[in-house]
């Protein structure tokens, strides 16, 4: 591992063969994939170090220069960004790039209104979708099908994160239809479109809080459905309503199986956020498993600069050296646990489990929750 580590010495070179090597990189050791990760992480510090005044001062405020990153334990040391640095009008002053290298932008909307705003140069981009596309492989294996998104549309909201992740799914499918237009959905027409689509492995994309409409459309309307063998549930945008109650995963689930016919292992949750390249997908057993491009850290919600050990909530760190439009060292607003490896799993690699928003967020959605409140303000 070292030896292919040592020969390239480019920077893009060494993330680009991890961004299309995730599963190779699960099958690596814990350790060899630890090593591997640090390596990149002290690369993109060294680059962002080099290429972004406004992220050097942090770094020297906090006496770490990209040499004095040893070991693993040092990662701790690395001035984080919070998400709420994206929010601000002077956002910009967060690029390692110019300006005119900014070939993408996504946007990701809470309650609050204001939306976080998350440039990708070229290099960062294609980074992104080959990992994003790697890890639904990976975990999903879809290939083929057709998918009934209970979503808007690209065309409609082309700059929503949310969006254009579940979007990219449909590339790896036969056929495809987005069931939400000028933000309303007829869920009459979406069994229409699933009864139609009988020849095919038929797949449900969206937010939970969407699908959990559809299937209160067919509780009310007794009307059960039975999908394929292999037909995927896949979620996208947290489970936290508009109004503030939360949607029950343990129900969630039970209902996918009564009134769809997918079992269980076949609902999937996936973790994005905008302001980064990782995405956590669930596997059959349910559990969370981070992109191993990418590395995360737990820390005390009281002391940030204190990581929490195994199974302790805290809040979300992210180390993500496939960003080279800006640092990709990210404080979240997020509360997390940091799981165990589960006997028998044979990846390599962190796993994490989502609790809440943080105390401190002035926020408690994102996409998800304002895509909400649009479609219930029409619906009124």
């Amino acid at each position: 591992m070292n030896e292919i580590v040592n020969k390239l010495t480019n920077n893009t070179d060494l993330i680009r063969l991890a961004n299309g090597a995730v599963s190779q990189l699960f099958a690596l050791s814990d350790e060899d994939l630890a090593t591997f990760q640090f390596e990149m992480i002290k690369r993109s510090y060294a680059y962002h170090f080099e290429n972004n005044a406004f992220y050097r001062d942090l770094a020297v405020c906090a006496d770490l220069t990209p040499d004095a990153l040893h070991t693993e334990a040092d990662l701790a040391k690395i001035p984080l960004i919070p998400v709420s640095a994206y929010k601000g009008q002077d956002s910009h002053r967060l690029l390692s790039v110019g300006l005119t290298e900014v070939e993408h932008e996504m946007r990701s909307t809470g309650t609050s209104g204001v939306p976080s705003v998350a440039r990708r140069c070229t290099t960062t981009v294609d980074g992104g979708v080959q990992s994003v596309y790697g890890m639904y492989r990976e975990f999903l294996g879809i290939s083929k099908g057709a998918g009934l998104y209970l979503c808007p549309s690209t065309e409609e909201i082309p700059e929503m994160g949310m969006i254009k992740a579940l979007n990219m799914l449909a590339g790896l499918l036969d056929t495809h239809r987005f069931m939400v237009r000028n933000e309303q959905m007829i869920p009459e027409d979406a069994v229409a479109q699933l009864k139609e689509w009988d020849t095919f492995t038929r797949h449900i994309i969206g937010p939970p809080f969407l699908i959990h409409r559809f299937i209160s459309f067919l509780k009310a309307t007794n009307t059960k459905l039975k999908l394929d063998p292999g037909s995927l549930i896949i979620t996208l945008g947290g489970w936290k309503r508009f109004s503030g109650a939360m949607i029950s995963r343990v129900e969630f689930n039970q209902e996918c199986e009564e009134w769809l016919g997918v079992p269980t292992q076949n609902v999937r949750d996936i973790y994005a956020l905008v302001e980064s390249n990782i995405v956590a997908i669930e596997d059959e057993h349910g559990v969370k498993h981070v992109s191993p491009t990418a590395r995360i850290s737990v820390r005390d919600q009281n002391d940030l600069s204190r990581e929490m050990p195994l199974g302790k909530p805290g809040q979300l760190a992210i180390y993500d050296p496939t960003n080279f439009t800006v640092p990709g060292f990210l404080l979240t607003e997020d509360i997390v646990t940091q799981e165990p490896k589960r006997d028998g799993d044979t990846r390599s690699g962190q796993r994490i489990k989502y609790i809440m928003r943080a105390p401190v967020s002035t926020e408690f959605g994102c996409c998800a929750v304002n895509l909400e409140k649009k479609m219930d303000a029409q619906d009124a």
